[in-house]
């Protein structure tokens, strides 16, 4: 009996094993195959709430896996890309998307398994076009799901003979909120709630399970799969925090509908399997996608409302940051052009405030070490790099079109001004990493280096601050300001670079501590470059 119970536990978990790793490899085969563009899908298509759905659809099919785009959509929202209300579209597509993989395995042909691992292996080892290895990959994914299916299901058979197994299917087919906490449970344990589906397929074949006490788990396994995506948002911004709640919020109202109306659903699955001769598997499938589709027609029209309940329960501010472009219409550039230097130019300012804010979280990362400083400043650093390509595209779009000479000029400034602020971007971003080595690496800096970072600090963020207040009124004061401040900077950096010189010389300081030192100061003073850059161009345009 002890040698059966290790047979049955090693093909249970060696085939759950083989199972989730054949789901990952042909997603990620997949993923491939389309082109790495699921973000950009979801970026884009995500303009109303039925879009948000297809978005969520496609992208899951792709991944062929919902947590995952639930994670990438976390991600979109918390960065700013997304709203609150996309993403529950987006949400509730992923959740009619990773039904696919239910119906992948209802096919039921796992006696092939093998030979289409092998089939795989051929294309993925003996040929070097990168277009057959992806095939390649998909095809031994797609053996490996089966394979490892086999393998739970020789591994389950056992669970026949004993008596408690027997009675627990009988109880959770009379009571389906314990099929729904097993569902939950087993879930969150494995994190795949297509592994779960498949291994409830798989029971509900061999009899072990009646589609009453199958059911129940179904519903449960929904929930379950929703811990993937809290996970994914601890540590992110509110916003995140929000999206994760909403696909909670989404499966437990589903669930509890499905439990109370779960008669009705129960006969309406029989019908179909009796009328469709469904084989067990395919009837699981079937059910999955219904109860995932008439989830989200039932919800989608409150998206509004789900929105506004998951505000109410995790109140805050929302990102600190929205990447997209505000002011570019690309209508001006054809109809107004003086407009649409107009529009270019706010976003420039824009772009401009986020390197400002970009700034200051820096300086709060160094001063207080809070990891929520960084995450921000990474985040606006995202920001101006995404303002960077968009601003770009639409000048040099803008640039066909016939512009005044007085317009030409701005038109240069502006092109121009949005490097510097790209690079004022890209020096902040290296001053965060240089504070993630200190604290990596446990450097010390002595009190007074610090007080001379705070004060060059102070004077560099000023700089920039002034810089695009001269961009944004042509204050041809603030531009004259900047440029004699630049001046300051340089000599500060100069003095400052000596006198930690001295500091190491004197033992005060050890070499790490004077390297982050130095690369800080250096930062800086080319950001009051880039600063001095704008006020330069504000004097030549007046000029």
């Amino acid at each position: 009996m002890e040698l059966n119970l290790q047979e049955m536990l090693f093909e249970f978990f060696g085939g759950l094993g083989i199972f989730l790793y054949g789901i990952k490899f042909m997603g990620d085969g997949l993923q491939k195959s389309a082109g790495d563009r699921l973000r950009d899908i979801l970026d884009r298509f995500t303009t109303n709430p039925l879009m948000g759905v297809l978005a969520g659809i496609f992208v899951t099919v792709l991944l062929q896996t919902s947590t995952g785009t639930t994670v990438i959509t976390i991600g979109l929202v918390s960065a700013g890309f997304m709203t609150l209300r996309q993403a529950i579209g987006v949400i509730m597509g992923a959740n009619i998307g990773t039904t696919v993989t239910a119906f992948i395995i209802g096919i039921d042909i796992g006696e092939y398994a093998l030979p289409i691992i092998a089939i795989g292996s051929l294309m993925l080892f003996f040929f070097k076009s990168k277009k057959i290895h992806n095939y390649g990959q998909i095809i031994f994914g797609f053996g490996a799901l089966f394979f490892g299916l086999e393998l739970m299901s020789a591994g389950m058979k056992p669970l026949r003979g004993f008596d408690a197994f027997h009675e627990l299917t009988v109880e959770m087919s009379a009571n389906p909120i314990l099929g729904v906490l097993i569902g939950t449970i087993f879930t969150v344990i494995v994190q795949s709630s297509s592994a779960t589906i498949g291994i409830l397929q798989s029971l509900h074949a061999e009899a072990m399970v009646s589609l009453d006490g199958a059911l129940p788990i179904l519903f449960g396994d929904n929930i379950g799969t929703t811990i993937t995506a809290v996970l994914a948002s601890i540590g992110a911004s509110v916003a995140a925090k929000r999206a994760a709640a909403t696909h909670v919020l989404f499966n437990l109202i589903g669930t509890t509908i499905f439990v109370i109306l779960l008669g009705p659903f129960t006969k309406l699955i029989e019908l179909l399997r009796d009328n469709l001769d469904l084989n067990p598997e395919m009837t699981i499938a079937f059910a999955h996608g219904i109860f995932n589709t008439t989830n989200t027609i039932i919800q989608l029209p409150f998206i509004a409302i789900l929105a506004l309940i998951v505000v109410k329960l995790i109140p805050g501010e929302d990102s600190i940051v929205e990447y997209k472009a505000q002011h570019l219409d690309p209508v001006f550039i054809e109809q107004s052009p003086s407009i649409a230097l107009g529009q270019a130019k706010e976003e420039v300012l824009r772009m401009g405030k986020f390197a400002l804010k970009g700034m200051e979280e820096t300086h709060e990362f160094l001063k207080t070490k809070n990891t929520k400083h960084s995450l921000n400043a990474y985040q606006l650093e995202d920001a101006i790099n995404n303002l960077d390509r968009k601003i770009t595209d639409y000048l040099v779009d803008l640039a066909t079109s016939s512009l005044s000479g007085h317009e030409s000029e701005e038109h240069s400034m502006l092109i121009d001004t949005v490097r510097d602020i790209e690079r004022i971007g890209d020096h902040f971003e290296n001053i965060v990493e240089l504070i993630e080595y200190q604290q990596a690496n446990k450097v010390k800096m002595t009190n007074t280096a610090m007080e001379d970072l705070e004060v060059m600090f102070n004077l560099t963020v000023s700089t920039v601050e002034e810089a695009l207040q001269a961009l944004d009124q042509k204050n041809l004061d603030a531009a004259r300001a900047v440029v004699t401040k630049e001046d300051e900077i340089d000599r500060m950096e100069r003095t400052l670079r000596k006198q930690h010189i001295l500091r190491m010389n004197e033992g005060q300081c050890t070499g790490q501590a004077g390297i982050v030192f130095v690369d800080i100061i250096s930062n800086l003073e080319r950001i009051g470059d880039h600063a001095v850059n704008i006020a330069e161009y504000v004097l030549g345009e007046q000029k």
